[in-house]
């Protein structure tokens, strides 16, 4: 018998089939103008997504990407909150839903979902691409314009990945103060660039004001130790491209790494990592330097050497954003 086949393999077939014979150069010229959008300094008050050939565009150019992002997110806060799974989900600005995709590989079961977007575009051809995941065929795709004037219905779990950018100051104070007010737990996933990184600890910032405790990647709800100016808090995920990927993206290699900041928080008592990897770490003779956000709101490196024993065999395995220690499995 064959095992079912993962959120994240079905949603690259899906893909490559929804835009099987896509023009190239419509997608390419799409590509390019979208990625003008995502990199500007100027938040849009209109949806960026205009039409079928720009979702098109955007869901073999980006929705790979964010999916990898978001469920490096999710599965960090997972294992702060072992034993809490979201009974409902809503996605604020969700496109063509790549967070729910997301949220289904991190925890098993069907949920009420909800997805808003204010692009009519975005949310027909995330229903299309939904109809392929079990748990995301009774999803709602709603219209919604995301910023101050928005509503939102109480909900477990909220995710906002890659919208922040996409607004003026005072609607995103708007939107993170409706989500801390409507979800018990709230994931918001930004490009990892230093104004990505502010974005997400301003947001932090108004979440903990709002009774929220920090469950990743923070190991605390105190202030971040990082200097503004001086460095950001980034984290990365390896993407498989396909073929398609490739060519819309003018890429050859079959993998990309997607830099991204986030922070995930909840009303209910958590349990971050005692500390985490912020740095690639770096394997020399005998030795793995570790850079480490600690409880005590310091970053420091710490030298983990063959003295150590499994220690240093966990430490040759340890990945940028993992918990440190790692996490020992109960006999």
């Amino acid at each position: 018998m064959n095992d079912p086949a993962s959120p994240a393999d079905v949603l690259r077939s899906s893909l490559a089939a929804l835009l099987d014979g896509l023009p190239p150069k419509q997608a390419a010229q799409a590509v390019d103008r979208l990625i003008a959008n995502y990199r500007g300094a100027t938040p849009t008050d209109a949806p960026i997504l205009r039409d079928r050939a720009d979702v098109a565009a955007y869901a073999a150019y980006r929705m790979p990407a964010t999916f990898e992002a978001v469920r490096s997110a999710l599965e960090a806060f997972a294992e702060a909150v072992p034993d809490w799974a979201p009974g409902s989900h809503t996605d604020v600005g969700g496109g063509t839903g790549a967070a729910t995709w997301a949220v289904t590989a991190t925890w098993d079961g069907e949920r009420s979902v909800t997805v808003l977007d204010w692009a009519d575009p975005a949310l027909a051809l995330g229903k299309e691409l939904a109809a392929a995941n079990p748990a995301l065929q009774h999803a709602s795709w709603r219209r919604a314009r995301i910023g101050a004037a928005l509503t939102l219905d109480p909900t477990d779990l909220l995710t906002v990945s890659y919208v922040l950018n996409e607004l003026t100051e005072p609607d995103r104070a708007a939107l993170v103060d409706a989500a801390a007010a409507a979800a018990q737990a709230v994931v918001i996933v930004e490009a990892g660039t230093p104004a990505g990184y502010a974005r997400v600890i301003e947001a932090r910032d108004r979440l903990i004001a709002a009774g929220f405790h920090v469950a990743a990647p923070c190991p605390h709800s105190a202030g971040c130790p990082i200097v503004p100016g001086e460095d950001w808090c980034h984290f990365s995920a390896r993407v498989s491209r396909s073929s398609l990927h490739r060519q819309v993206k003018g890429g050859s290699l079959p993998y990309e790494d997607e830099k991204f900041s986030y922070v995930a928080a909840a009303r209910f008592p958590v349990a971050p990592a005692p500390s985490r990897v912020v740095r690639k770490p770096q394997i020399r003779k005998g030795q793995v330097l570790l850079d480490l956000c600690e409880t005590d709101e310091q970053l420091r490196r710490t030298t983990v050497t063959k003295r150590h024993g499994d220690l240093y065999k966990a430490a040759r395995d340890a990945d940028w954003g993992d918990p440190w220690p790692p996490h020992t499995p109960q006999p």
